[in-house]
């Protein structure tokens, strides 16, 4: 039996967003995680002060899911969101995000979540992209993505290798990924000089690079 066929509830997400911040993610995780998940979105498009010292008045007080996504882009709710989460002993997942408390897990993009079974069927089909390759005439000829992005920029950037030249194929499918990515390009980190969509780009053309190795591997 298939883990698809021992599956028996689809993973209950619930997405926190202020306007419409993380719609492009949602829109992905629909699209390739099919019934594998059902997604709530809490939306919080008010106009709000620089500092909130108590959330309640924003956050539910309860919340009924297996994962929560913090897309939210006041830190004080992110915060009082975090603390609730950990109360309720539900996992969190807040990407460019600092000082979780030690609860939510704060990779520097969505697709640089590393695997872990902390977050279910999420964390096995999305995150650090990884790759299956097949390859004729010296050309890609087939990619299936096992795990990538929830923007789907992965799904999206694979379809549009194929056919590449392999000693191409790496850093064409990390500027198509640039290309298909939600991320914020303006978000530079200085520390590391590059910006989230770069950093989405070197982690598919590495990913794809692994694949390739593979094959040649035998």
């Amino acid at each position: 039996m298939s883990r698809d066929d021992q599956r028996a509830e689809p993973q209950r997400i619930l997405v926190f967003q202020q306007n419409g911040s993380g719609e492009g993610k949602v829109a992905g995780i629909r699209r390739f995680g099919g019934d594998r998940f059902t997604i709530e979105t809490c939306d919080i498009d008010a106009p709000l002060p620089g500092l909130i010292e108590d959330a309640a008045d924003y956050l539910p007080g309860a919340l009924d899911a297996d994962l929560v996504l913090d897309h939210l882009n006041h830190p004080d709710l992110s915060h009082d969101l975090w603390g609730l989460c950990r109360k309720l002993g539900i996992p969190v997942i807040a990407s460019n995000k600092r000082g979780s408390g030690g609860w939510a897990v704060t990779p520097r993009i969505c697709c640089a979540l590393h695997r872990g079974d902390d977050f279910g069927e999420y964390g096995r089909l999305f995150g650090s992209p990884e790759f299956r390759v097949s390859v004729a005439g010296g050309r890609i000829a087939g990619i299936t993505v096992l795990r990538g992005a929830p923007c789907g920029a992965s799904w999206e950037a694979a379809e549009e290798t194929v056919g590449i030249p392999t000693g191409e194929a790496p850093a064409h499918i990390g500027l198509k990924t640039q290309y298909f990515c939600k991320a914020n390009p303006a978000g530079w980190d200085v520390m590391h000089g590059r910006s989230p969509v770069h950093l989405a780009a070197e982690l598919h053309a590495a990913a794809l690079r692994k694949a390739l190795e593979r094959v040649e591997g035998g």
